[in-house]
């Protein structure tokens, strides 16, 4: 049974799905799963043929990560009170799905690789009116984080509401997600140019 087949609790983000072309026939290249959990990404980007890495400070869900992914680089590391543990390390695709720590945000996009994906997705302002997390500091504000990935080229932004049973997610939810690329390196005197698949 592959990972998509595997029923909604571990289906993979919609947002992913719609942005295959960053992942998918792409053997070999490298991703990064952010605030990976249990392993739901790690395990379609590996089955994938990408060399997959998480990060989470979850011990326990990292172990279930490792039975998902086996070849996977799991890192157990609290990324927002210990030390960035991925140095100046680059992926061809990076993934953040809800999760939120602004102080992370400039070292997110630097982790996308020349030619790499953002593929990301977390609350937005409004997800108080309607469930948790309700706490601004968990809330992306109007635009937020289309800013955040100025030097990437945004090939799509959403900031809106998901019904029930929408976008992949059991509960409604506001969300901001973005797919933006990075230029690979221009040849001298050259245009950037960008991996759109």
């Amino acid at each position: 049974m592959t990972v998509v087949e595997q029923g909604m609790a571990g289906a993979p983000s919609d947002w992913l799905m719609r942005w295959a072309q960053a992942w998918r026939e792409r053997p070999g290249a490298t991703a990064l799963d952010l605030a990976c959990g249990s392993g739901r990404h790690l395990a379609l980007l590996a089955e994938a043929g990408l060399r997959v890495t998480g990060v989470d400070r979850d011990a326990q869900a990292l172990a279930t990560a490792a039975a998902r992914a086996p070849a996977a680089e799991l890192i157990a590391a609290d990324i927002e009170q210990g030390p960035w543990p991925l140095a100046a390390r680059r992926f061809d695709l990076v993934l953040v799905t809800h999760y939120l720590w602004r102080p992370l945000l400039p070292r997110i996009v630097d982790a996308v690789a020349p030619g790499g994906w953002l593929i990301y997705e977390t609350f937005a302002h409004g997800q108080q009116s309607v469930g948790r997390p309700s706490r601004p500091d968990f809330l992306l504000q109007p635009g937020e984080l289309l800013r955040a990935c100025e030097g990437l080229r945004i090939v799509a932004y959403e900031d809106g509401f998901l019904g029930a049973g929408h976008g992949g997610g059991v509960n409604e939810r506001f969300v901001q997600r973005v797919a933006a690329v990075r230029a690979e390196a221009p040849e001298p005197g050259g245009f950037a140019r960008y991996h759109l698949g």
